[in-house]
């Protein structure tokens, strides 16, 4: 097995020395004209128990006819299914198809055949099992800004062989232009990205993914495992909602022609149904949800600095806020035809018979406080707007407030509806989590009873606590954090990493992974912590 993705790889990096690489330093057209036939490898997604979503890119002057091809050995001497679909222009020449009539819980290559008989990258998924189903284990993903560091992470995770699904919960890639987070002093040789500028246009963001799925670590999780994705912000600009974001102004367009733009984009570039929000069926062990927390519904958010603005006492502002206008029952995350889709959801899952019902979403559902130990946390060197929500974070606190309003910390009536719904279910719910860069794991209750878990995974290279409060330790960090945010039960404010969770049918194990760098490419951990929970206690295990 071993020997075949090395080959696969050593393939890949010739390819991507030369033409591939070469040609992301080329404006668009060039770019396009010099990078040709199979340029960004294979990747599947949204199985199922009978098919799977097939995808690959072939460039070349005008559509082309590709057929898809699976085995159950590598050799290819026998083809389970194929089928065929077009590379179109219009679609950056990206092609997706589903291949159904597999057998469920079975693992398959495949790989896409072009008319002259070029053959792609070989690829390995898997179809989702049906029926009684003892385990199954999830690797968890966010936030992968590329000059950052090296997703080594993805490399880690790509060695194993216990990884029955691939889900990322969101910031695939990041927006901003070169020398803007990271800056150009913290970019990590050799981690460029294109184009240098910030993406806004349909262009701009096609050449961000190809950019990105150069990444040869990249390409080989795509290429061994299944993936479920769901975008978060920075796929389209950083903070968005559904009517802007906070990175998004009126030079750069209209907003809705941006987010029409990085919707396509990563349809395009990604192995996802043209759906946005779906669920997946693991056997009768879990039920997994993938809602869109993003720009459907959700509701602008509350900036504290708005609220404090003006004449007389901030203080009093922030108490008038949160005894009123916070609990606002009509603002949205998910809106009312999603919610219905998610909380009948659940209801059906657990009538079913189904262990687990599982939310793989993408911001933090359990509530953190800003510490009073933080006034003393971020040195003078940080910029203003670090010291800035230093400061309202502590006025926040002081009035009950959470510190982060752009999670579900924003949107408490909306989080009350979720949570009440999976306990009128009794769902053993599991939430998957990503955007903050840190590792969390929270107990979720509503009403003052026990509601679920929450497993949130840390970033993949983008940076977390830990980059601004530089002398101050991940132990002395997380033991203010616990003492403030009596829902959190363990966190790791310092390491980059993925999670694993291995399901079964009585119990959850969340492994939290931690690389030892993301400064040079290497896939060797620091450490993993783990934790537990038993179904029907909806909360964690005793440490």
């Amino acid at each position: 097995m071993h020997q075949l993705w090395n080959e696969i790889d050593r393939r890949l990096l010739i390819k991507l020395g030369t033409a591939g690489l070469a040609a992301l330093s080329l404006p668009g057209a060039a770019a396009a004209a010099m990078a040709q036939g199979f340029t960004h490898g294979v990747a599947s997604g949204e199985p199922g128990a009978h098919s799977v979503l097939l995808w690959t890119r072939y460039a070349a002057a005008n559509d082309t006819a590709l057929t898809a091809e699976l085995s159950e050995n590598a050799d290819f001497a026998k083809i389970a299914a194929a089928g065929s679909v077009s590379a179109k222009g219009d679609r950056d020449h990206t092609a997706k198809i589903v291949i159904d009539g597999l057998e469920p819980g079975r693992w398959y290559y495949y790989r896409f055949v072009a008319p002259d008989g070029t053959k792609s990258a070989i690829g390995r998924t898997r179809t989702l099992p049906a029926g009684p189903t003892s385990a199954f284990t999830i690797a968890l993903f966010s936030c992968s800004n590329l000059p950052f560091g090296w997703f080594n992470a993805y490399a880690h995770a790509a060695a194993r062989n216990d990884i029955d699904l691939v889900a990322h919960v969101g910031d695939y890639l990041y927006e901003y232009p070169v020398g803007d987070y990271p800056s150009l002093e913290k970019a990590v040789a050799g981690r460029d990205i294109q184009p240098t500028h910030e993406m806004v246009s349909l262009a701009d963001y096609r050449l961000r993914y190809a950019s990105y799925r150069a990444d040869p670590d990249l390409q080989r999780i795509h290429a061994l495992f299944p993936m479920i994705a769901q975008w978060d912000d920075h796929e389209f600009t950083n903070d968005a909602w559904k009517g802007g974001a906070e990175n998004h102004n009126d030079g750069e367009g209209e907003w809705t022609a941006r987010a029409a733009a990085a919707e396509r984009a990563y349809r395009e570039w990604m192995p996802v149904a043209d759906t946005r929000w779906r669920d997946y069926q693991v056997g009768d062990l879990a039920t997994i949800f993938l809602p869109e927390t993003r720009v459907t519904a959700r509701d602008r958010q509350y900036e504290v600095d708005e609220i404090i603005a003006g004449e007389g006492d901030p203080a009093a502002r922030l108490k008038r806020f949160a005894e009123g206008a916070y609990r606002d029952p009509a603002r949205q995350m998910l809106g009312a035809e999603q919610e219905n889709w998610l909380f009948d959801g659940f209801a059906r899952s657990t009538k079913a018979g189904t262990r687990w019902q599982i939310c793989a979403q993408q911001v933090v559902m359990g509530s953190l406080f800003t510490p009073p130990e933080t006034s003393d946390w971020f040195g003078a060197d940080q910029p203003e707007y670090v010291r800035r929500r230093v400061e309202t974070g502590q006025l926040a606190a002081k009035a009950g407030l959470p510190f982060n309003l752009d999670a579900w910390d924003g949107y408490p009536a909306a989080r009350s509806r979720l949570l009440a719904a999976a306990q009128r279910a009794n769902a053993d719910l599991i939430t998957l989590t990503g955007d903050t860069h840190n590792a969390w794991a929270f107990d979720l209750a509503e009403d003052g009873r026990p509601a679920g878990i929450e497993i949130a995974g840390q970033s993949v290279t983008s940076p977390g606590y830990e980059n601004y409060t530089k002398g101050i330790s991940d132990a002395a960090r997380v033991s203010a954090l616990r003492r403030s945010s009596p829902e959190l039960k363990w966190a790791n404010t310092e390491d980059r990493g993925y999670v694993t969770v291995q399901l079964t049918r009585e119990r959850v194990t969340a492994n939290w992974h931690n690389v030892e760098t993301i400064r040079t490419r290497s896939p060797v951990l620091k450490g993993t912590n783990s934790m537990t929970a038993t179904r029907g206690r909806r909360a964690y295990d005793a440490a």
